[in-house]
């Protein structure tokens, strides 16, 4: 496995330029993979990545968590996303944030809204109006997950300006950040793990 190469790695002290070369690996070894499948967009696609593989791994979000934190504004208050892809993601990022000393809170955004008690949408610690959160997304393919997510946190009077993810399958997500007048950056790009899966064979 590529991974394996990087095993004597200290991910808490290693440079960030290494680190990704290690997520990268993570993700060639163990979310990606070709077949017929159908994607929560409905859009069938002959690979899939299953990001939870890496983003749940211990060794994944300790990587995801340093590297997403080094892309964050300094201003960043919170960073957020739809539930379940990007729970893993916001978490990671807010405990290494508090290792760093630099705190930044989580927030998990429900598809639907809590049946009980407050009925909210957000979960997570309540912020001042005009808090500057930052989106996050495992794998964009439309990009309709991190706009409702987007959408969620404007109606409670936060402010999102940035959305980063793990992987663009550059299937128009991108395009329809910009649209709405949202930063977009992605770790990485699908070609990027394609790339190293097929030179693998």
């Amino acid at each position: 496995m590529i991974s394996d190469a990087f095993s004597t790695l200290n991910l808490a002290t290693a440079d960030l330029s290494t680190l990704r070369s290690y997520l990268l690996g993570l993700l060639v070894d163990h979310a990606y993979q070709e077949g017929n499948f159908t994607l929560s967009s409905g859009q069938p696609s002959s690979y899939y990545i299953n990001g939870k593989q890496v983003t749940l791994s211990a060794p994944g979000a300790l990587a995801i968590g340093r590297l997403f934190l080094s892309m964050l504004p300094q201003d960043t208050q919170a960073v957020a996303g739809l539930t379940l892809g990007a729970d893993p993601l916001v978490t990671a990022v807010s405990l290494v944030s508090a290792l760093e000393n630099r705190p930044i809170s989580a927030l998990i955004i429900r598809k639907e809204a809590k049946g009980h008690g407050t009925q909210a949408y957000i979960e997570g610690p309540t912020l001042d109006k005009g808090a500057k959160v930052v989106v996050l997304e495992d794998v964009v393919t439309t990009g309709k997950s991190a706009m409702l997510a987007v959408e969620r946190l404007r109606a409670v009077g936060y402010q999102v300006n940035h959305i980063l993810a793990l992987v663009d399958r550059q299937q128009g997500g991108k395009g329809l950040y910009e649209s709405e007048g949202l930063d977009f950056q992605s770790l990485f790009l699908i070609e990027d793990i394609k790339k190293i899966y097929q030179n693998r064979k």
